[in-house]
């Protein structure tokens, strides 16, 4: 039971600020096997937000209530994936060699393709949510960072950790993930989706199994597998496809 205390709030601390007890014992190992419960920390960080969106809806209009949200989701993340999706954004945008790509993803300055791509992606977050019912807002937030999440340990799991060239900016990555792993993550992942209590809303599953796909074949034609930076812009990108894929199954 201690054991995997350890190994929850190991994912907690490196993936939210929400603060953990000191007495957590953290190790490379641990973080591995932290992989498992990815899922149910999109969970917590979908559902605070959810709240978040849920109390300002009293206060203010829904489009500024989905801009609080995402700002809180932010926040509680630091950031963590916005920033690995801007690095990827810099580092496939502006080199063209393995190394290249590497060292500007490793760089902490944040580029023209990196400001574009964050722009572009958060503008869209907020126009596909806008798009939603009261309820279905709520019930997107929630499994939107819960199987988006889930789709990014099938990145960790399928490709192998491309090491970064040196050690001056380093993200905590998962490496060598068992099966188990992605199993307990698909479990909760794909599971949020029976909130929706609609079983057409599966389908989004292909449309995130393709973006899944072709990102992963993306990141081994250039760099040979995945990182840290990797694994945090497939949550982002495959949060947005959720989102896009509801709009397009449904009608808006």
């Amino acid at each position: 039971m201690k054991k995997e205390l350890d190994i929850f709030f190991t994912a907690l601390m490196f993936f939210t600020r929400i603060p953990c007890p000191k007495w957590i014992d953290h190790s490379s190992e641990i973080l591995n096997k932290s992989t498992r419960y990815f899922s149910i920390i999109g969970f917590i960080v979908g559902g605070i937000s959810a709240l978040i969106f849920y109390g300002s809806s009293f206060l203010f209009p829904t489009s500024i209530s989905i801009i609080i949200s995402m700002i809180s989701s932010i926040w509680i993340t630091g950031a963590f994936h916005e920033d690995g999706f801007a690095d990827v954004c810099d580092g496939f945008g502006g080199g063209w060699t393995k190394e290249k790509i590497l060292t500007i993803m490793k760089d902490s300055r944040l580029g023209t393709y990196g400001t574009v791509g964050l722009i572009g992606i958060l503008a869209l977050k907020y126009l596909t949510l806008s798009q939603f019912s009261y309820n279905w807002i709520i019930f997107a937030i929630i499994s939107g960072h819960m199987i988006s999440r889930f789709f990014a340990t099938g990145i960790i799991y399928f490709l192998p950790y491309v090491q970064d060239i040196d050690k001056s900016k380093v993200k905590p990555s998962a490496d060598r993930m068992p099966f188990s792993s992605l199993f307990v993550n698909a479990i909760f992942g794909i599971g949020s989706l029976f909130l929706f209590q609609d079983f057409k809303i599966f389908l989004v599953l292909i449309s995130m199994t393709i973006a899944t796909y072709l990102l992963g074949r993306y990141y081994k034609k250039w760099i040979g597998g995945h990182t840290g930076d990797c694994a945090g812009a497939a949550q982002q990108i495959n949060e947005i496809v959720f989102y896009l894929s509801i709009i397009a199954i449904y009608g808006n």
